[in-house]
């Protein structure tokens, strides 16, 4: 039995097509979480992680940034503490408002950042919630992390193909017997 070339083409086109997403996909979801767990209990903030190795007898420190503070060194800081399942830092007495939590192990890598709310006292709810780095980039289509030049560049070179071959397949269907 003969298969017509254009079945061929198709098919094979369909394929790379259906192939394509798989292959530019990032890793997997778990790698893009944050590496920390931070709750409120009153006026106490805690995080808990499990992301930082001991090193020369220390795990890392803990920083809790308030809205006028920018960098990790003018935050309240805190040496981490625990074992090789788990390490923890708390601040005692934290006044109602916007904070960021950071943990920086002793490595020099980031274990993650977390927004946290800490409400007044007498309410008893509290919620901490995931934030990017940079804010909400509303409309741009990366809202929770920053892609990189390759990563943009690979994306315009998609469209600009994708471009020509829409072109090149309405002018072939226009007039077949030009290539």
């Amino acid at each position: 039995m003969r298969i017509p070339r254009f079945l061929v083409r198709s098919g094979l086109t369909v394929a790379a097509a259906a192939a394509l997403p798989l292959a530019l996909a990032p890793g997997p979801a778990a790698a893009r979480v944050s590496g920390i767990s931070v709750s409120t209990t009153g006026s106490t903030v805690s995080v808990v992680t499990s992301a930082c190795t001991l090193i020369n007898g220390s795990w890392g420190t803990a920083a809790l940034l308030g809205s006028g503070q920018g960098s990790f060194s003018q935050g309240r800081q805190v040496a981490l503490s625990g074992t090789t399942a788990g390490q923890s830092a708390a601040w005692s007495g934290v006044s109602p408002g916007t904070y960021t939590v950071v943990v920086m192990c002793s490595n020099g890598s980031t274990a993650g950042t977390q927004s946290v709310i800490v409400s007044t006292p007498s309410t008893p709810t509290i919620s901490a919630t995931a934030s990017p780095s940079r804010g909400v980039m509303g409309g741009l289509g990366g809202a929770a992390r920053d892609v990189g030049p390759i990563t943009m560049g690979v994306g315009g070179a998609l469209v600009g193909a994708g471009v020509i071959a829409a072109a090149w397949f309405l002018r072939r269907r226009s007039k077949p017997y030009r290539l």
